[in-house]
């Protein structure tokens, strides 16, 4: 297999008992494009008395861009923006210089067993981006870009161009993120889309290059390069991330992404004394780990 590195993760918590496979940062790959986060949340049924709620807490320097394969959030942020993610939606919210939001169980949801299951990750903003104004997308399902492969598979074209074909959602810097799905026993070659790219089987494994790829496992290509990919006898469901390399190097702290450490110790400080905007009609707030410079 052309992979640099093959990463499996860490499982965290995230709330109401909810675990989490984060892939990126890793030790050994701080980033694959501009993508510096990357967390793969169940696939989980979860119990009527399980509260997952994540509540309001803040974001500076990148974009986070949350994708359901099931179930939902309701998302609430301090622009205003009140918007259900759902299954095949993307969700693109730029942080900027700074931005609260909460991602809740939906109301029709509360109180009743639940499957939920996705991604949601990071994209680092270009170092002239970092302090922009705070933005929200929604880009639904019907909206994203379908390509028919050989054989009966598909590629959905999340963020970024692809095939012929182009993702309405805004990015801020060449980026690509593609949900693939191959039938039974199918081949098909991934080309060199972007200057960095990995592969994610979120559900199961395949053959990479002529090598076995678990399922929850990502195989980050060597710069440049492509793969052949080959289904086992259920099919496979990948996702691609990738694009430009970072212009330079990011810090990450808790929830804050800058290229500047002194804008994160700023933000660290403004959340701690209230200075971020509230959520309208969110009162909570997610406590931050202790600064320590």
């Amino acid at each position: 297999m052309h992979a640099t590195q093959r990463l499996t993760g860490k499982l965290s918590d995230l709330a109401g008992g909810l675990q989490v496979r984060r892939v990126l940062p890793d030790a050994r790959r701080r980033a694959v494009g501009p993508f510096v986060f990357f967390d793969h949340i169940g696939p989980v049924t979860l119990p009527p008395e399980v509260d997952s709620d994540v509540g309001p807490h803040p974001h500076i320097g990148l974009a986070t861009v949350t994708y359901l394969f099931e179930g939902g959030f309701l998302h609430r942020d301090s622009l205003g923006t009140v918007q259900t993610i759902a299954p095949g939606a993307i969700n693109w919210m730029t942080a900027g210089r700074g931005v609260v939001h909460s991602e809740r169980v939906p109301d029709d949801q509360r109180g009743q067993a639940r499957r939920l299951h996705g991604l949601q990750l990071w994209v680092a903003l270009p170092p002239a981006q970092e302090t922009a104004e705070p933005s929200f997308q929604h880009v639904a399902a019907s909206a994203l870009p379908t390509v028919a492969l050989p054989g009966g598979g598909q590629v959905r074209v999340l963020v970024g161009e692809a095939f012929g074909v182009r993702s309405p959602v805004r990015s801020a810097s060449p980026t690509l993120y593609l949900d693939v799905r191959l039938p039974a026993d199918a081949d098909w070659t991934l080309p060199a889309l972007a200057a960095e790219m990995a592969i994610y089987a979120p559900e199961h494994g395949l053959v990479v290059d002529g090598e076995a790829l678990p399922a929850r496992e990502m195989a980050v290509l060597a710069d440049g390069r492509g793969a052949r990919l080959r289904a086992g006898p259920t099919g496979a469901h990948v996702v691609v991330v990738g694009g430009a390399a970072l212009e330079q190097p990011v810090r990450m702290w808790w929830n804050f992404v800058s290229t500047d450490r002194e804008r994160i110790a700023d933000a660290a400080r403004r959340w701690q004394d209230g200075g971020f905007d509230a959520i309208p009609g969110e009162t909570s707030r997610v406590a931050a780990p202790p600064w320590k410079g």
